[in-house]
């Protein structure tokens, strides 16, 4: 009898073994404030709106992992944002609109497959002071190293770290799904195509990372339309402070006409305190085919109520010349040849 109930417990706490190494997490981030924005397009008024998403996109997902045994893991991420203000999706085209992935993870990196986050995006994650905040960040100067052109449907992608060695690849069948034909056409491989590669290391307080993108248009008409990027940057820590410098050239052709521009951008994030940190940012951007470049420049202060919840201050000056119609968020989003200023303030709750 004693032998019996000994197996017995043997093999519930093998079946609890093994459950446990299969988990499904849910998570997500609920953030929501109110935003001043002065010199509107069209109009040159202000106003005063509620926003959701300023610090971080708010959003909900699915995580999961398997353990398939000699270090071997199955692992899958859906990930859906949508407005705290509203209550609807970011996206009403897509449910999963941020992510959408399966693979497979080993000690030789991650390889997965559907909707990503392409390489130039997780590099402006890592070395932008704002962290691509959409209210105010790099997204603003550059929608793929922080807004909705910086993800990739139709995507196989790798990541690998090694050390302080962190390497990446990614290649789309088709970028965009939900413009034009989107990629995948028999006969026409170049429609929606692109290509990452990027590299970044790390040794204590320093990192450096370099990446490269490559899209191509997302119809068949304009398959030859071609935007080439590559950036480079760097961060380094020092006691309470992480100073953050960088640089990004793009080339774009379209109807074989090219213009070209470069993005530079630095900052420092200084934690007065373990609960409070203030983060000053610069970014600018000179275009060969005009001499009106912008510049933005952003402050912020974020205040960590507990481990998971802040309330923060975001403010930001957009510097025009000429013409154009740069706003704190983004080109098209002022009055044409008007400086703008922002602010929002608000929530974040992380679950």
């Amino acid at each position: 009898m004693k032998m019996k109930l000994f197996a017995a417990a043997v093999a519930a706490l093998a079946a609890g073994g093994a459950y446990a190494q299969s988990s499904v997490t849910l998570y997500g981030i609920a953030d929501v404030g109110v935003e001043y924005v002065n010199k509107q397009v069209g109009s040159g008024d202000s106003v005063f709106r509620m926003t959701s998403g300023n610090y971080s996109g708010s959003r909900f997902g699915l995580r999961g992992v398997e353990d398939l045994g000699g270090g071997l893991k199955a692992i899958f991420t859906l990930e859906n944002g949508f407005n705290v203000d509203t209550g609807g999706q970011a996206d009403s085209s897509r449910f999963f609109n941020r992510l959408a992935f399966v693979g497979l993870q080993g000690n030789f990196g991650a390889v997965t497959l559907g909707r990503q986050n392409n390489l130039i995006y997780d590099f402006g994650i890592q070395f932008d002071p704002m962290v691509v905040a959409p209210r105010y960040g790099l997204g603003a100067m550059d929608g793929d190293l922080g807004g909705s052109t910086g993800r990739a449907d139709n995507a196989i992608k790798y990541r690998g770290t090694f050390g302080g060695l962190t390497v990446g690849a990614l290649y789309s069948f088709g970028w965009n799904g939900n413009n034009g034909v989107g990629g995948e056409v028999p006969g026409e491989a170049k429609v929606g195509r692109e290509y990452d590669l990027g590299l970044t290391y790390a040794n204590g307080p320093f990192a450096v990372g370099a990446v490269y993108n490559e899209k191509r248009g997302s119809s068949i008409a304009t398959a030859d339309d071609k935007t080439r990027k590559a950036a480079l940057a760097g961060s380094f820590a020092f006691g309470p402070a992480k100073a953050f410098l960088g640089y990004r050239y793009a080339k774009a052709t379209v109807a074989s006409v090219s213009n070209r521009s470069d993005l530079y951008w630095g900052g420092l994030t200084y934690n007065v305190t373990p609960a409070f940190a203030l983060t000053g940012a610069a970014y600018y951007t000179q275009t060969k085919a005009s001499d009106n470049d912008p510049w933005m420049f952003v402050l912020s202060g974020d205040y960590a109520l507990s481990k998971r919840t802040d309330a923060y201050l975001n403010v930001a000056y957009a510097r025009n010349k000429g013409n154009n119609t740069f706003g704190v968020g983004g080109f098209g989003t002022a009055e044409a040849g008007s400086n703008q200023t922002g602010a929002v303030v608000g929530i974040r709750h992380r679950f």
